[in-house]
């Protein structure tokens, strides 16, 4: 079985994400695809980066990522399939992929050079077809482009820690389907600077963004804020909280609220992708 998963900004209204599947098909008969997502804010690096990160590990060694956000090639950003962690990944070299490195050093990195070995009119995800089908039917990258040694980091929207490690500075980088905010700070950044201190996470309230009372636990899961205490869990919804989420990322969330009707994280919080989230060690 030769997985295929596609992660995209084309969303679902228009024909894209259905004629990239199809072109899949069409040289690759036998290839099971799978949907990551195709909800990416457009051109949205840092949120792609975080989405391919979280959902990879789901699935078996060998398996294809194809990421088409930004993916187009360029003066400053070339085509690259990397083979990392057992797993293969195509992109542009837009510091998408780099963002995964930085935690494993890829086994095999090439700079794709098959461009003009397909029509003069393919784009740049007939290019990125290509290379995925030839990898899931047990290509190797050398065919398909040149070996390189280094690519593209991400250097926006980095955590910072304080210089006297009083604190880590984060940012949101993605905003989930329940109006919950995933930031940039790991649970291994964190585990590292706090070394066993007390710790606290300040809040604004939304309206004329005054200072709400701050965080001061991180539990391990959404209900342990409830089965702290003897009181019912309708006692605490409503209530912020934070949690190292699955992907191992600091995330702030609103007990089982609803962002339809009663609000979230983030438009209770009044907390947006970009917006600052700081940790204070005491």
């Amino acid at each position: 079985m030769s997985i295929i998963t596609l992660t995209t900004d084309y969303g679902l209204k228009d024909h894209f994400v259905g004629a990239l599947k199809g072109k899949i098909l069409s040289e690759y008969s036998n290839a099971v695809i799978v949907d990551i997502s195709h909800d990416i804010d457009p051109f949205n690096t840092a949120e792609a980066s975080y989405i391919i990160n979280a959902a990879y590990k789901s699935f078996p060694k060998g398996t294809v990522h194809l990421i088409g956000v930004d993916a187009e090639l360029n003066k400053e950003n070339q085509h690259l399939a990397i083979q990392w962690n057992d797993h293969y990944f195509i992109g542009a070299d837009n510091g998408i992929l780099g963002l995964l490195s930085q935690k494993i050093i890829p086994q095999k990195v090439v700079a794709i050079n098959i461009h003009d070995r397909l029509p003069n009119d393919a784009t740049d995800l007939d290019i990125f077809v290509t290379v995925a089908c030839h990898i899931a039917k047990g290509g190797l990258l050398n065919v398909i482009g040149k070996e390189i040694n280094s690519i593209k980091q991400m250097t926006e929207l980095q955590p910072i820690v304080a210089s006297n490690k009083n604190s880590i500075k984060g940012y949101v980088v993605y905003i989930d389907h329940f109006g919950n905010v995933v930031t940039n700070i790991s649970k291994q950044l964190f585990l590292e600077t706090a070394k066993g201190r007390p710790y606290e996470i300040p809040m604004m309230q939304r309206k004329n963004q005054k200072r709400s009372s701050p965080i001061k636990n991180i539990w391990a899961k959404y209900s342990d804020i409830a089965n702290a205490s003897s009181y019912g869990i309708k006692n605490y919804e409503g209530d912020k909280l934070a949690i190292f989420n699955e992907a191992g990322f600091l995330e702030i969330a609103i007990f089982r609220s609803n962002p339809m009707n009663v609000g979230s994280a983030s438009s209770l919080l009044g907390l947006h992708y970009r917006d600052v989230i700081t940790v204070n060690f005491l």
